[in-house]
């Protein structure tokens, strides 16, 4: 079973040195063969989509266990080092860090081509990574802006149904998506995985893990199943029409207080309603400090559509182009104030691994997943086709990560 929590990191802005790279593909081809190999494709992306596992991965790749850079850097490697071979092995990896994040939808669609994949299958898997993306910048609004997004994915073959007819038609197996955001004033980055066998719903509850530096006391979290009644009534005020909900919208821009004007008054009840009451000094460079949607046209115009499409379900809802955190945040104003559907401000990342203590202070440390990875994954070292010494030095980086 994946643990669900958090792993500290901080934010990197150096650079991975050439022959670092270099040594990380060459050994992360030697583990993915051996692992593959033991495992199976299904179940290395599963491996993927657990944090600690990830983590640990990169710090046997020879990369710092505590920098943001593990993920942009391990994923580039990985990608690199199944280069060519990605057929045999039955994984494929698309995406990566910045502009090549954007290229993921397009990198999925060409190897559903070359794999021959019904248009079906390749679809739902742009769909799943689009909406990935748009759960963790809109639905999880924590102030880190994604700047990594990396899909995985595996592939079986079927047998053929006729004897000699072939090797038979293969068909997706499983999926991951682990992308990164950053949050520069904080200096920290946090990581979100998702693994397809662990989701029932794309909007609540998706994630197989969220590795962060911190845990935050508020976030707004529409993923939450304390949630469940804000996204139904944020999907309710969109089926009624425009003209109802804005009327709404206008209550709450009639006596809504700045919250500029809430401090300088010392106003913190009666009027006010600014958005979703978050603190200041817990999101200092969080957008909704400084948001006014009273006064955003753009917005209007997003409801305008919302409403005149009527999605039929909060999912068909935040997939809409357009909609994005602004629109997220107004709706669930709209359903706590006017409605009493509070959705959640709980931090989805639960507790910190990095934390951790033997007295379980402030947070227990999950020795059973530490150790269980560290078994496979220095298993897997001693069956590559390094030198000792290599092995040695690879294990080493392990045990003294852990």
């Amino acid at each position: 079973m994946i643990q669900r929590g958090v792993a500290s990191f901080g934010l990197d802005y150096g650079h991975c040195p050439p022959w670092l790279f270099e040594r990380m593909v060459k050994l992360g081809r030697e583990m993915i063969e051996v692992l593959i190999a033991e495992y199976g494709p299904d179940e290395f992306i599963r491996r993927i989509a657990d944090p600690v596992w990830f983590q640990s991965l990169g710090t046997v790749l020879a990369f710092d266990w505590n920098a943001s850079g593990l993920t942009t850097i391990l994923t580039a490697a990985l990608k690199e080092a199944i280069r060519g071979q990605e057929k045999d092995l039955g994984i494929f990896i698309c995406g990566g860090k910045g502009k090549t994040s954007r290229k993921t939808p397009d990198e999925i669609q060409e190897w559903g081509a070359r794999l021959a994949l019904p248009g079906a299958q390749a679809d739902n898997l742009v769909y799943n990574s689009k909406m990935s993306a748009k759960v963790d910048s809109a639905l999880v609004q924590d102030g880190f802006q994604l700047y990594h997004h990396s899909f995985f994915f595996s592939l079986r073959k079927n047998p053929p149904a006729v004897s000699g007819a072939g090797s038979g038609r293969a068909q997706i197996g499983a999926w991951a998506v682990v992308q990164q955001g950053m949050n520069v004033e904080k200096g920290s980055a946090r990581r979100y995985h998702w693994f397809s066998e662990d989701i029932t719903d794309l909007i609540s509850e998706p994630h197989s893990g969220i590795s962060s530096q911190a845990v935050l006391k508020t976030v707004l979290d529409m993923t939450s199943h304390r949630s469940e009644k804000s996204r139904e009534i944020s999907t309710e005020l969109t089926q009624a029409g425009y003209a109802p909900l804005m009327k709404d919208i206008n209550l709450l821009r009639k006596y809504s207080t700045p919250l500029s004007q809430m401090a300088k008054f010392g106003d913190h009840h009666g009027r006010q309603l600014t958005l979703l009451n978050l603190e200041s000094r817990e999101f200092k460079s969080h957008p909704v400090i400084y948001d006014d949607f009273s006064k955003s046209k753009y917005l209007e115009k997003v409801l305008a559509t919302v409403a005149d499409q009527k999605p039929k379900t909060y999912e068909e809802f935040v997939a809409m182009k357009g909609v994005g955190p602004k629109t997220v945040r107004a709706l669930a104003l709209v359903g706590e104030v006017i409605y009493g559907a509070s959705p959640s401000y709980e931090d989805p990342a639960r507790y910190s691994f990095a934390h951790g203590g033997k007295d379980a202070t402030p947070y227990p440390v999950d020795r059973e997943t530490y150790d269980q990875t560290i078994a496979i994954l220095s298993r897997a070292v001693q069956k590559t086709h390094l030198s000792q010494s290599e092995k040695q030095k690879a294990i080493g980086r392990l045990l003294l990560s852990s």
